[in-house]
């Protein structure tokens, strides 16, 4: 068991979210890697954030020069997805600037939870198209909230959380067991609960059915197990734990983003879709329609400001295989709510971020 030191801020085994069947770091270079981190984490928090996010993308510019391969790989995930109908100048200029957003991201990631509260979350955040998706909110009946690798992607999480909403996000536990505790903590800290995706399916249901806000990134590639889905006209590979879940526990699916305005520490936070169960209860397949159907909403999301999107993201690396036996997947969760569904929907949240 992990014991804390109050000298060298040893993780606990509370602080410390479940790391079974990980290749969790714990020896002296793990903990100096920590160390250093912390280091860049205080100087950041010395400047203005838009200091840090001016840095940001002078540092972006020069990360093609230290490697190439996600620039070429954002440029391929480009093409791929918008074919011929971008010029071959705007698929690399949209390839740049996706490296800027994902530096841009870094900073947020560890600026934003500390400059969001209640009294200031107007001075960084721009509400659009979210009526509805507030209105699912205030019901206090517990949704799901699922976002993809676009914007600032994290924003509408700590932006419930900072307005009183018992927030979840279900997470996969860094390997450096420092570095996680300390991200645990600080996000706890600021009213962001985290869910280790390891034995999950349980308590996600049973938070659901409490009332709370259940946070997934939708757009991660679940292998050839997933259900293969169509994202910019490809199949792509997503897990069933979303759609699993919204049958099981008939909870209603908010498909939302914090989309960047300009070059400031400014968002706007909206939902594209609410997919409800009277939706999916008329569906010959279910789960297959709910995640068509989020995966299409980010899909919409994405085509609005495609530079925000992570394109060095491998969305695409899992490849179909035969139908027949995910058809008989399919027909499980369809026919079976209880122990079948329940097998499916524990191994699909673990498997979430592998």
């Amino acid at each position: 068991m992990l014991r804390r030191s109050s000298a060298a801020g040893w993780p606990t085994r509370m602080d410390c979210v479940t790391m079974t069947g990980m290749k969790s770091r714990t020896g002296p270079i793990a903990f100096l890697t920590y160390l250093a981190v912390r280091v860049v984490f205080a100087i950041m928090e010395i400047f203005p954030i838009h200091w840090n996010l001016r840095t940001a993308r002078i540092l972006a510019r020069l990360w093609p020069f230290l490697t190439t391969r996600h620039r070429d790989r954002a440029v391929a995930h480009l093409r791929l997805a918008f074919g011929d109908a971008l010029p071959e100048s705007e698929i690399h200029r949209i390839a740049r600037r996706c490296l800027e957003n994902a530096a841009m991201f870094a900073v947020e990631a560890v600026c934003l939870p500390r400059l969001m509260n209640a009294f200031t979350w107007s001075r960084y955040i721009q509400l659009e198209n979210f009526d509805d998706a507030l209105r699912v909110i205030l019901e206090g009946r517990g949704a799901i909230l699922v976002t993809g690798h676009f914007g600032s992607f994290e924003v509408t999480g700590h932006l419930l959380a900072a307005l009183g909403f018992d927030t979840v996000a279900v997470m996969r536990p860094l390997d450096n067991v420092f570095l996680n505790s300390y991200i645990v903590r600080s996000r706890r800290k600021h009213g962001l609960q985290l869910l280790d995706k390891k034995g999950a399916s349980t308590q996600a249901q049973a938070m659901l059915e409490d009332g709370h806000l259940l946070g997934f990134v939708g757009d991660q590639d679940a292998g050839r197990k997933g259900v293969f889905v169509d994202f910019f006209g490809q199949p792509a590979s997503a897990y069933k734990s979303i759609g699993l879940l919204a049958m099981t526990t008939q909870r209603p699916i908010i498909v939302g983003y914090a989309r960047r305005l300009g070059k400031v520490a400014r968002y706007a936070v909206g939902a594209t879709r609410i997919i409800r169960p009277p939706e999916w209860e008329v569906q010959s397949d279910p789960l297959d329609w709910i995640t068509q159907a989020y995966t299409a909403a980010i899909e919409e999301m994405v085509r609005v400001a495609p530079e925000q999107y992570l394109w060095i993201h491998r969305r695409w690396k899992s490849k179909p295989r035969k139908r027949s036996r995910a058809s008989r997947e399919l027909q499980v969760a369809r026919n079976d709510p209880t122990s079948d569904t329940q097998r499916s929907l524990a191994a699909g949240i673990e498997s979430l971020s592998d």
